[in-house]
Formats: structure tokens, C-alpha cells, sequence
């Protein structure tokens, strides 16, 4: 039985968290308030008072991550116990990364694998190579999902060499290694450096949003690889930002790939970069074990800053 004392905690992380995602918020329009004061002649005052305001909205928001970094392990203690998860990388800040899967083995559950991709996985001009390869390095008795999307693809690969579902046997570990070592002989993933066992969970640790002419498509490509993720196992997408070049603000769009027709259930967190964000990462991993889903942070299409506790 959870404790009045944990339920506490729980109750100040989501103050917390929310009023980092507030912050945050606001102090997004700031630096456009300095330009327009700066380009408007006379009141140098005003962009004194301007300078100030961001500065100290700044210094919230360091404060206020700072403070969700320390009561995260009280918060999340105990919410993965035991269960494995498996932590993709594509397109991540390395530290991003690093951070989701200590916090992971911090709520109690282990780092089944984790996996990093390059950027060719959503790079137009290599869908094709991906396609093939994908069928190419497919596990003995598994399906690929009957899409041409190269991330849906991708992800059909990943799931069936990596992923557990509930009461189903595990893949084969020789067999994963194989499938790591190809894509990382093709240029789509970098060399595994530990073992690899199969994840009951996955997150997709992504950046923010793509850029250039073909932005949309690679976000699309990268929503598509984590739907198909969840669809083997229950699984959490987890980016910078919600922006609409970003896969999970195509995701929340609801234009990601849609792979075998079945509904998406795929979790979304934006603000992965902060503590808070991380937080909610872990949490939304949780929640997706008992069977929900949800979209969390602060930007466009998110339903709260945290799942509910």
C-alpha cells in the first residue's frame, strides 16, 4: 500500500512540474519582447525592465528544474520494479538519454537494451536501403507490418528482435545481436556496446523538431518506428518539443504512420530535456504498463504536465 508520505511527495512533484512547465511557457515570448524593444527607438528603460523580466523568469526555471531533479527518485521510486525497458535513441541529445535510463533503474526497473539509431533512419534518401533491410534482418517466424513507411518498418524490426510482450516467449538474444549489428553495418544504428535482453516496455528518447525541406517527412518517420514499438509492447515517445516538425507533434497530430490500421495507444511527453520532463517520462512508462495512455508537458496537444498520480 502507498503510503500518506509518498502521496505527499507525489502531490508536490505535480506542483512542481507544473509550475516548470508554466515558467517555461512563459518565458518562451520574452527574448521576442527584447527584440521588439530593442528595434523600437528611445525608452531604453523598457529594455532594461524587458532584460530583467527574462533574466529572472530564467532563474525560475533553472530553480524549479533543480528542485524536480531532487525529489524525482521519491517520486518514481517503485513505479517499474522489475521491469525491464528497452531505451531507443533517435536523434536524442546524448544526455537526454542518459538521464530517461537512470531514472528508469532509479523507479526500480532495468535497462533491457538500449539502442542507438543514426540519422539515416529518417533520412529520405535512405527510406529505401531502410526497406530492405529491414526485411533483410527480420528474426526466423516474424512479421513485418504490412506498411511501406520506412520507420514503421524499422520499428517492426526493433519490436520483433527486442521487445517482450506480456506471457509471450522472449526473442532470441543471438538473434538481436545480429539484427543491432546489421543496422549498424548499414549506417542506421550506432555499435551496441553492452548486452541487449528483451524489454516488457520501451521509450523513444527523440530531439526537437526536423528541419529543411523534408522536416515533416522525418518526423513522420520517427513517429512511425515508436508507434510500432507500442504496438509490440507498451511504449512512451519522449522529444524536446511538441512542434509540428517534431514526431511527437506528429504524433499528437494524429498524421504519424499508421502502420497496421490499429489504433495508436503510443504515449507522448514533450520537455524531455528537463527534469520535470523526465519525470513525466517515467511515469507515462508506468502508466502505459497498466494499460493507459496520455500526452504530457507543456506544448501543443498535451493533456497535463504529468500523469495523474
Amino acid at each position: 500500500m502507498i503510503s500518506r508520505r509518498y502521496h505527499r511527495i507525489a502531490l508536490v512533484a505535480v506542483f512542481v512540474l507544473a509550475l516548470a512547465a508554466g515558467v517555461a511557457v512563459a518565458t518562451v515570448g520574452v527574448p521576442q519582447r527584447v527584440a521588439a524593444v530593442m528595434s523600437a527607438p528611445g525608452d531604453t528603460g523598457e529594455l532594461d525592465r524587458t532584460a530583467a523580466e527574462r533574466d529572472e523568469l530564467a532563474a525560475r526555471q533553472r530553480a524549479g528544474d533543480e528542485f524536480a531533479a531532487r525529489i524525482a527518485p521519491g517520486v518514481v521510486r517503485g513505479r517499474l520494479d522489475g521491469v525491464p525497458v528497452t531505451v531507443v535513441a533517435l536523434g536524442a541529445d546524448p544526455a537526454d538519454t542518459r538521464a530517461v535510463a537512470e531514472l528508469v533503474t532509479t523507479a526500480g526497473g532495468t535497462v533491457a537494451g538500449e539502442v542507438v539509431l543514426t540519422p539515416a533512419v529518417t533520412d529520405p534518401a535512405r527510406a529505401d536501403q531502410l526497406r530492405d533491410l529491414s526485411a533483410r534482418l527480420l528474426p526466423a517466424g516474424a512479421q513485418l507490418p504490412p506498411s511501406s513507411d520506412p520507420g514503421t518498418l524499422a520499428g517492426g524490426l526493433l519490436g520483433a528482435a527486442l521487445l517482450a510482450p506480456a506471457e509471450r516467449p522472449a526473442p532470441d538474444p543471438q538473434q538481436a545481436a545480429g539484427v543491432l549489428a546489421g543496422l549498424a553495418g548499414g549506417g542506421f544504428a550506432e555499435p551496441s556496446t553492452g548486452s541487449v535482453t528483451a524489454g516488457r516496455l520501451a521509450v523513444v528518447v527523440t530531439g526537437g523538431g526536423y528541419g529543411g525541406v523534408d522536416a515533416t517527412g522525418s518526423a513522420g518517420t520517427a513517429a512511425g518506428l515508436a508507434a510500432e514499438l507500442d504496438r509490440r509492447a507498451p511504449s512512451v515517445l519522449a522529444g524536446r518539443d511538441a512542434s509540428p516538425a517534431s514526431a511527437v507533434g506528429v504524433t499528437r497530430s494524429g498524421v504519424a504512420p499508421s502502420g497496421t490500421g490499429a489504433p495508436v495507444t503510443l504515449s507522448t511527453v514533450d520537455g524531455v530535456g528537463t527534469a520535470a520532463g523526465r519525470v513525466a517520462t517515467v511515469l507515462a512508462l508506468a502508466e502505459r504498463r497498466d494499460g493507459r495512455t496520455g500526452q504530457y508537458g507543456s506544448g501543443d496537444g498535451a493533456t497535463g504536465p504529468v500523469p495523474t498520480l
